[in-house]
C-alpha cells in the first residue's frame, strides 16, 4: 500500500475536531455536567490537589474538577475549546467567589509553556480528543516533574461506554477513529503516557445516573447533552423511536432502583499519573 493510499485512509482529526466542537456546544451539557460534581471532588483528592499548587483543568466543560480544585485553594485554570462551557463555569465559579482563570484552549495544543503546572485535571473531558496520543502528550508538557495528571474516563464496559457503542450503530464514528472510552482502560492508558500498568494509580468508581424513569433520562440526555442530541437529530422518524427504544432498554436492564424509579451506575476509571 502507498504512502498516499495510507494516508487517504487516515482520518482527517481536524474535520472530527470541528464536528465534535459544534456537537459540545449543542444542547446544554451543564445541565448534566453539574450532576457529576461529585466526580470532580473525588478526583482532586485522588490527585492530592493542595493550597496554593498551580492546577490546568483540560477540557474542563462546565467546570467540575475545576470547582474542586478552587475550593482546595489551589490556583487553577480552566480550558476548554467550547467558550460556552466556559461561560458555564465562569458563572459557578463566581457564584462561589472562587477567583479561576478562564481561558478558551484545545486539548491537542494547550498554550501554555512546558512544566508552567502542578497538577492537571480532566473529567470526561479529554478522553474525547480526537488524537489520543497528541492529547497525552500535551498533558505530559505543561505538568512539571513530578506533577501529577489526574482522569476520570468512562469505562467501555459501563454504562457510557455501552451507551456510546449503541448510538454507533444508528450514527457510525468515522472511519478509523479511536473510540473515547479506550482512555477508560489501563493498557492504552499505559501506551499512551509511555509507563507501565504499574505505575499508573487507578480505581474502577461508579457514578450513579439518578432519574425519575428511562424516559426521563431519554428526554434530558436528547435535549442537553451534546452527543446524544446530535445522534436524534440525525436520524429520521423511525430511526429515532428505534435510537429511543434500544437505549429504554439499555437503561431498564442496567437499573438498580426497581421499578418506581431509575438509577444506572455509571463505571468509570478515576486515574492518577506521577510524571516521572
Amino acid at each position: 500500500m502507498s504512502l498516499a493510499t495510507v494516508q487517504s485512509l487516515a482520518p482527517d482529526l481536524a474535520a472530527i475536531k470541528q464536528r465534535q466542537q459544534a456537537t459540545w456546544a449543542s444542547g446544554d451539557f451543564a445541565v448534566i455536567g453539574t450532576t457529576l460534581q461529585i466526580v470532580g471532588e473525588s478526583l482532586a483528592e485522588a490527585a492530592d490537589i493542595r493550597a496554593g499548587e498551580r492546577v490546568l483543568d483540560v477540557a474542563a466543560g462546565n467546570g467540575n474538577a475545576t470547582l474542586a480544585a478552587a475550593r482546595r485553594f489551589a490556583h487553577v485554570t480552566s480550558t476548554d475549546y467550547v467558550s460556552t462551557l466556559l461561560d458555564k463555569g465562569r458563572e459557578r465559579a463566581r457564584a462561589e467567589a472562587l477567583p479561576v482563570t478562564f481561558q478558551v484552549a484545545d486539548a491537542e495544543a494547550l498554550p501554555f509553556a512546558d512544566a508552567s503546572f502542578d497538577a492537571a485535571l480532566s473529567t470526561f473531558g479529554v478522553m474525547f480528543a480526537p488524537d489520543h496520543p497528541r492529547a497525552a502528550r500535551e498533558l505530559l508538557r505543561v505538568v512539571k516533574s513530578g506533577g501529577r495528571i489526574g482522569l476520570a474516563n468512562w469505562t467501555p464496559e459501563g454504562f457510557i461506554g455501552r451507551l456510546f457503542k449503541l448510538i454507533g450503530g444508528y450514527v457510525a464514528p468515522p472511519a478509523g477513529l479511536k473510540s473515547p472510552a479506550l482512555w477508560g482502560t489501563l493498557a492504552h492508558l499505559a501506551e499512551l503516557f509511555d509507563v507501565s500498568p504499574a505505575q499508573i494509580r487507578c480505581e474502577r468508581r461508579v457514578f450513579n445516573f439518578r432519574y425519575r424513569s428511562p424516559a426521563h433520562w431519554v428526554q434530558v440526555f436528547r435535549d442537553f447533552y451534546g452527543p446524544t442530541h446530535k445522534a436524534f437529530a440525525a436520524l429520521d422518524a423511525r430511526g429515532q423511536q428505534a435510537l429511543e427504544s434500544d437505549i429504554a432498554t439499555l437503561l431498564e436492564a442496567m437499573n438498580v432502583a426497581g421499578p418506581g424509579s431509575l438509577v444506572v451506575p455509571g463505571e468509570y476509571l478515576e486515574v492518577v499519573i506521577t510524571k516521572r
